[in-house]
Parts: C-alpha cells; structure tokens; sequence
C-alpha cells in the first residue's frame, strides 16, 4: 500500500473500512527515509513545553508528504498536549503553510479559535531555526490516591450526576442525579445541581475534609476554560462558569477542593484498582475520552482530547460534525463508529433512532452472534490496535484500560480479543509490553466518584 509516495504494510485491513490508512503505520514507513532533522515544541500555560525532535525528507518529490506528516504531527501534539505557541523548528516554508492553516480563514479555523478560547490568548505558529528550539520543560504532577478524612467525590457528567460520601476509602453513600446541563445556558442551573449535590453528600458525614471533582473539559486549575455541560453558556457568562466549582465548595467550607478531568480520573482509578502506572484509559461512548497517568501515577498537565486527533490520514475519512476534520478518533472509538460500519456491513438502523439506541441495535445483534455486528466490532478492533500503535509513541504505556458502553457485552469482547490479535501479530514489541484490558472488580468497585474524592490532599 502507498499514499503520498511512502509505501507501508498492513497484513490487517478493515473489510468495511479498506481505505484505513493509520496514521502511526504510515509514519513508521515515512521516517525510515526521512534525514533532515525537525523540531516541534508547543507551549502551554505556565511556561510548560513539549519537545519533539523528528525529520522530514526535504527533498521536492517529498513536499507533500512532509507537510501532511508534519501538519498531523502539530494536530496531534496540540489535542494531546495542548498549547496556544507552536514553534517549528527547522523548515520555514512548512512553518509558513502551518500559520497560513491555523488562522481564521485557514484549513484550521476551528482549532485555532478552540485554542484561543482555550487559553484566552491568541494560536501563533512560529518560524524557528532548527538551533533556536526552545527547551523542553514538563513537570508531571501528583493526582489524587489520597483516602483519608471524610471526602466528597462528584462526577458531573453530561446526562446525571453521581457524588459520593467517602470516609478514610470508603464509600458510605452515593447518588446518581439526572440533570440536563448541555440544554441549559443559565450557569445558575449547573452551580445549583452541583451545589446540592454537595451537600448530600456533606450530610452523610460527620465532617468534609475535601471535595474532588470529575467533569468533561479542559481546566486550567479549578476553573473550566471548555466543558459540554456548560454548552450552551453564552461566552459573556464564562466568568461564572470559571468560578462553579470553587463557589459550590465554599458553601460547604473552607475545604480544599480539585478539580480533574473525567478522563484523568477513569486512569486514575485505574492505577488506584491495578497498582500499576503508565497507564492509559480509553472510554468508548458518546465520544472518545481518554486520560493517563504515568509511572509514577502523576499527570503529566496534558488535554490528551485524543476525540479530536488524527488516527486515519485516508482523505475521504468520515468527518467530524463539530471540529470539521477527518479521521479523528471519536470517529473510531466510539458509538459514531459502530453506527458508521452497522450499514456497510449490511444492518440497517432507523435514521429516526439516536446514536445511543442505534448503538443498543448493533450490539442486540451482537448478542445474537449476527455475523454483519460481529464484522463492525472486529473492525474496531483493528483500529484500536493500530492506533495503540500510534499513541504509545507519544504516550509511555504499559497498560490500556478500556472502558465506556460500546465495549460492553459480546462486542467489547471482539473489540478486546482483535485487538490483541493484531498487535501479536503486526507489533509483537508493542504487545509484550502492553496489557490491553477491561477494568477489573478492584477498579469497578473504587469507581469515578470515590476516584474523584480522593484529588484533594486535605490540610492537616
């Protein structure tokens, strides 16, 4: 197989996607001939850099492919790690094209105005000699795994709210709320279902010692800069929203409160029900939510948005409703995906259905072991394996937990067991040295709100 004039090897190929072109596989073979030396660093809030030295060809019957493997790399490096500075180091006509992308106007538009919401500040792609590339400056941090005192762990999620009441790593109370915070543009309506929540909790205890918070977003401390459960907050009252959680917390004292992002903290609860690090969790549902925390079970202060990077670089990819791009993960690694292969494997789904129930379709024929479900699950298989593949070279993995409701029942089972046959079979390395794996009872039991509830280190 060839695209862009690099020639690559895959011995497993989707039937009902042929056209997969993984973007890791690809870029094995591209660098095997690429000599000349690039750097890309991108900065992020509080001065923190990420580094990461490459090459290209350079050569004029190459130009394409470079920009195409340096423009995936920037779209990657920016939804894993974030930033609002990307320095190219090295290539000032491929620097140039970038800003041009990354504009207003530009093939970009939408992540350069998601960054510059992100970081209220503007995205610059910048011009550098190779020579000049900033160094490097990342400073993991600890999170959570603390149990003792009397904690609240809240998990507001997009269709309920779960909180719990922890005493010294226990679980003694816990409640799931339905709310409806994406169709509510008042903030007043979430700080209120967070507030009560709050207190529940607080009420089953004899003191709280903390309060740890689990959400969808990006924070920057405690304060949501992008959150689906303020979607529909207009930007005027971002200001509100910034506060939410640290308001809700003062009402129930001067307590320490942390703030985590949902992904972070299904890896987190991971590593507390494995006793293990470098360890990434991989939910399937809505979307793709990811999070991962390394050796030392710290964070490392990256988004890891992996929903919105690339892992199929085949132009004619399905697209992305709201980032506008192609081949991003939340086309692969989540119900989109099933509903996507259900109808070229033959099943039909009634466009009246909602993604969730045509979901519940798939996987009812599943159970029934209907060779067209069997086909789409095995097929998400072979793209988890190879977008493990591409994500072990940014993230260090020992471990990939695999969670959320398309991996439930018989089809998570054929995700799970493809999965592991093709990395035997196409990245032996790879498969010795990651354990792909469906959360244990240990993990199941410590769950995302106790997870939660143990962020905060309380004052002694």
């Amino acid at each position: 197989m060839q695209y862009l004039g690099v020639s690559y090897d895959m011995k497993h190929i989707p039937k009902l996607d042929p056209g997969f072109i993984p973007f890791g596989v690809w870029t094995k073979s591209y660098l095997e001939g690429a000599k000349q030396p690039l750097a890309i660093a991108v900065e992020r809030d509080q001065g923190h850099i990420s580094v990461r030295h490459t090459f290209i060809h350079g050569t004029p019957e190459m130009k394409d492919a470079d920009y195409r493997y340096v423009e995936r790399t920037v779209k990657f490096l920016l939804w894993s790690i974030g930033g609002f500075k990307v320095y190219i180091c090295g290539n000032s006509e491929i620097a140039q094209k970038l800003a041009a992308a990354y504009s207003v106007n530009g093939e970009r538009a939408f992540d350069y105005d998601f960054f510059q919401k992100l970081y209220e500040r503007e995205l610059q792609i910048i011009d550098l000699p190779l020579d000049q590339c900033p160094a490097s400056n990342e400073t993991p941090k600890p999170i959570g795994g603390h149990m003792d005192g009397c904690r609240i762990g809240f998990d507001a999620g997009g269709s309920d709210r779960k909180v719990s009441a922890v005493i010294d790593g226990e679980c003694v109370y816990s409640e799931e709320v339905v709310w409806h915070p994406k169709k509510n543009p008042d903030p007043t309506y979430q700080y209120e279902g967070i507030l009560d929540s709050f207190r529940t909790a607080a009420s089953k205890m004899p003191r709280v010692d903390g309060i740890g918070v689990s959400s969808a977003g990006v924070f920057i401390g405690n304060a949501p800069m992008i959150s689906s459960i303020f979607y529909c907050v207009p930007r005027d009252r971002w200001d509100e929203v910034k506060t939410v959680f640290d308001r809700a917390a003062a009402e129930i004292g001067d307590v320490p409160i942390v703030v985590a992002n949902d992904g972070d903290v299904s890896a987190l609860a991971g590593a507390m029900g494995m006793n293990t690090g470098n360890l990434m969790g991989l939910a399937m549902g809505t979307s793709e939510a990811v999070g991962y925390v390394d050796k030392d079970k710290n964070v490392l202060g990256w988004i890891s948005e992996l929903a919105f990077a690339p892992v199929d670089l085949n132009e004619d990819a399905m697209q992305d409703e709201w980032s506008t791009d192609f081949g991003v993960g939340c086309k692969y690694f989540s119900q989109d995906a099933v509903n996507k292969l259900a109808p070229r494997a033959g099943i039909e789904l009634d466009e009246s259905l909602t993604p969730a129930e045509k979901l519940k379709v798939v996987q009812g024929l599943m159970e029934q072991d209907d060779p067209r479900a069997q086909q789409v699950f095995e097929d998400i298989g072979i793209y988890l394996a190879n977008a493990l593949m591409q994500y072990n070279q940014f993230y260090d993995i020992e471990c990939l937990m695999l969670l959320g409701r398309v991996m439930s029942g018989k089809g998570g089972d054929t995700i799970l067991r493809v999965c592991k046959e093709v990395l035997a079979d196409e990245f032996p390395a790879l498969a010795a040295k990651v354990n792909v794996t469906l959360p244990d009872e240990k993990t199941r039991r410590v769950g995302q709100s106790v997870a939660a509830a143990s962020l905060p280190e309380i004052r002694k």
